[in-house]
Order: structure tokens, then sequence, then C-alpha cells
């Protein structure tokens, strides 16, 4: 299949380098200004967790390709810093470029928002279970065995199954939520309590090692566990019925000193899950996902003791 990719960021780049070992061709759209600068190759660092899971350190190299104007994709994947959806697609339909879109992005807009922004475009909700950075022609990155993706009823492409076909072709597996909209709203607030948590002292400008602090803390990570079951309320103030969402939901409901000391374990031996907090350095994203459960828990009066607390520290 013919796949593009919009720009050259983590997500879209790994899972870019996945398809293209899998046979198909990927093809990067970036801005006139980028494409001087683009490196024709990349040095892959990866810990694939697709066939291990514990995870399987891999390094390898990866073309490349820039895409033209005027071109037609089965797929082109959009996974762009939160709030850019928008620039995204005037730059896809100024350089009139045609497929259907695989929205891989954090969003707190309601669907007929997304509606709106996406205009003509077929599109499907998904999300990545990746991460990594990207400096230089290095890319250290982390890869899970399955994607979150949108059921095919709500999905608004009819290309549904050569998208199943393409994942399955490099190995990737879905699961699929009850509500892809609403499953991002709840990732969005459990990723607040968490980074509200681990920055608690009010400074956030060094992400990697907040996240190392978080995950050997017990007693933090408690702290967190009782944070997200705060910022779960504001989901559930948006209108969502949590009892879609039980499996999601299960780590959050036990005693918090006892999910505190579970989560130091998992943490400890969980490679692929260290390595993605340690990863993740999108100070500005970090901080669009807590704006925004912090603004609407406000606006729905809601009382929120410890994210708040925490929050006022970083905002200020």
């Amino acid at each position: 299949m013919r796949i593009c990719v919009v720009g050259l960021g983590v997500i879209g780049t790994t899972y870019g380098y996945v398809f293209q070992k899998a046979g198909h061709q990927v093809e990067h759209l970036l801005r006139e200004e980028k494409k001087s600068k683009a490196p024709t190759s990349l040095n892959i660092s990866l810990l694939d967790g697709r066939y291990n899971k514990k995870g399987e350190e891999k390094a390898d190299q990866y073309k490349v390709n820039l895409a033209e104007s005027n071109a037609e994709y089965d797929f082109i994947i959009l996974s762009v810093a939160s709030g850019k959806i928008k620039d995204a697609i005037v730059t896809l339909s100024q350089n009139h470029i045609t497929g259907s879109l695989i929205l891989f992005c954090n969003f707190w807009n309601s669907r007929d928002e997304i509606d709106e922004i996406v205009g003509a475009y077929p599109y499907i909700i998904g999300f990545p279970t990746a991460g990594g950075s990207l400096a230089g022609n290095e890319l250290n990155c982390v890869l899970f065995d399955h994607i979150m993706l949108e059921r095919e009823e709500k999905a608004r492409i009819s290309n549904y199954k050569a998208l199943t076909a393409l994942l399955a072709s490099a190995d990737l597996k879905t699961e699929i939520p009850h509500d892809m909209v609403e499953w991002i709203w709840l990732h969005m607030a459990i990723n607040a309590g968490v980074t509200s948590s681990a920055a608690r002292e009010g400074k956030i400008e060094h992400p990697a090692q907040l996240a190392l602090n978080l995950m050997k803390d017990a007693h933090a990570l408690s702290i967190t566990v009782k944070a997200i079951g705060e910022t779960i309320q504001v989901v559930k103030a948006r209108g969502v019925d949590l009892s879609f969402y039980k499996n999601e939901l299960l780590p959050y409901r036990i005693p918090a000193a006892f999910a505190g000391i579970l989560m130091k374990r998992m943490f400890k031996t969980n490679e692929l899950t260290r390595r993605i907090m340690t990863l993740h350095s999108d100070v500005g994203d970090m901080l669009y996902g807590c704006k925004c459960v912090y603004e609407t828990g406000k606006l729905k009066h809601l009382e929120l003791p410890i994210f708040y607390s925490t929050m006022d520290k970083i905002l200020a």
C-alpha cells in the first residue's frame, strides 16, 4: 500500500518505519522550507514489543522518502502536536494530497468539532501505543504490539478492512474501545493525573527525570492514583459512561497505597513502559492535556483538591 506520513515526527516515523519494513511505500509530506533540511535516512534504535512482552532491542536504518504534491495514498498518518490538526489539514489540502486519514492525536474536542476540522477528508480515529524522541538523524523509540482503533461502524472511511490488513502486515494488533473519542478523553485525564503528580513541585522542565523519580516512589505513585481518581471525574462530568471502560480504570479502583506499591513493581519490571515514560519529552503536549482537564474541571465546578493544588504550582 501507499502511505503518507504528515511531517517527520516520532509517532509517524515509528509507524512509517514498520510499514516500510513490511513492504509498503511510505512517504513524508514536509513543508517546503523543511524539505531541503530533511535527512535522507534515520538511524533507528527501537525497543520492539510486538514479539516479546519484555521488548527486543533493534538497531536499523530508515530511508526517508519525501511526498510530492498531487498524490493519492491509501492512508495518511496524521500525528501532530495537540491543537495543530487544522494546520496539518490545510497543508494536505494545499498540496492536493488525498487518502484516508488515520488520526493519531490527542484532542479534547467533540466529534462534531473533529468533523469540522477534518473537512472533506475521510478519516478514522486511532491512538498509537508508541513513543520516543527524535534528535538529528537518531530516532530512539518504543513500540507496543497493538494500537487503539475506532470500530468500523463509527469510522468515516470506506477502506477499514484495508487498514486492518495494513496493521496485520506489520504484526500490529488492534484494540477497539467502546468509543474512541471518549477513550482519548480518558487517556488524557489519566495522563494529566500522572504528569501533575510527577511535577508536583511545580517544575516540569525535565520530564524524563521527573518520570524516573515518580516510577521508583511508591508513596508518590499512591498520590498519583488519587489524582487520577479526581481527573477521571472530569471525563464523567462530560457525560461519559465510565462503565464502558472498566478495564482501563481497574488499576485506579484498588486502594491507593496498595496501588502505589503494585505500580512501582510494574515499572521496575516492565521496560517497555519505563522506556516510553522517560522518552516522552514534549512538555508542550503534556501541558496541553493537563490544561484541558484543569480548565474543564473548573468549568464544571468539580472538587479536585490534589490535582488542582499541583496544577496551580505548575501553571504559576
